[in-house]
């Protein structure tokens, strides 16, 4: 796997559609067989829609970086300047709010490139650390995280629907 097979770039107002598609499809196909269904779609629908991806994509704190393949949004991240939260202890922290990459293209080499680029985007808004949470029913995601080199330094509530749910907050201090 060579990055010759995919490309990242920063988003545009153009790509809100496809942004909110590819992340609906994502989240369902992760969390929805190990969730209410009805939970799913109304965090879909509070997350994912067009509209939302555009506001998020103008936010002058925000940033999505696309990972595409022949065209087509593989993965993505978006990442919010200055997003503190309680667990953090990192400096000039920048919170990477949602990093998707579709099943197919996992283990692939993408996802490890599409956080280096999101590593340098926050380092280019004068952050020093980055964080994120995760679904601790993910070992997956965990694993990669670790291995991208965050550490867990506590836990957060994520509301999915009407469930409370527990995530990991895990933070990297940028070299």
């Amino acid at each position: 796997m060579s990055t010759a097979d995919f490309a990242i770039r920063r988003a545009t107002a153009a790509d809100a559609a496809a942004i909110a598609e590819f992340g609906a499809r994502v989240f369902k196909d992760w969390f929805g067989p190990d969730n209410d269904p009805a939970d799913v779609e109304l965090h879909v629908a509070s997350t994912f829609d067009e509209r939302l991806q555009r506001a998020e994509l103008a936010a002058s704190d925000a940033s999505y970086l696309l990972a595409l393949a022949a065209g087509a949004i593989v993965g993505y991240a978006l990442l919010r300047q200055g997003s503190p939260n309680p667990c953090i202890d990192a400096p000039a922290p920048c919170a990477i709010v949602r990093f998707y990459v579709d099943r197919p293209w996992h283990g692939r080499g993408l996802a490890m490139a599409l956080m280096d680029a999101a590593a340098a985007n926050a380092r280019a808004g004068g952050a020093r650390s980055l964080w994120l949470t995760t679904w601790e029913q993910n070992p997956r995601a965990r694993r990669f995280y670790v291995k991208a080199g965050f550490a867990d330094v506590g836990t957060a509530t994520f509301l999915l629907g009407r469930s409370p749910q527990i995530d990991r907050v895990l933070s990297r201090v940028l070299d």
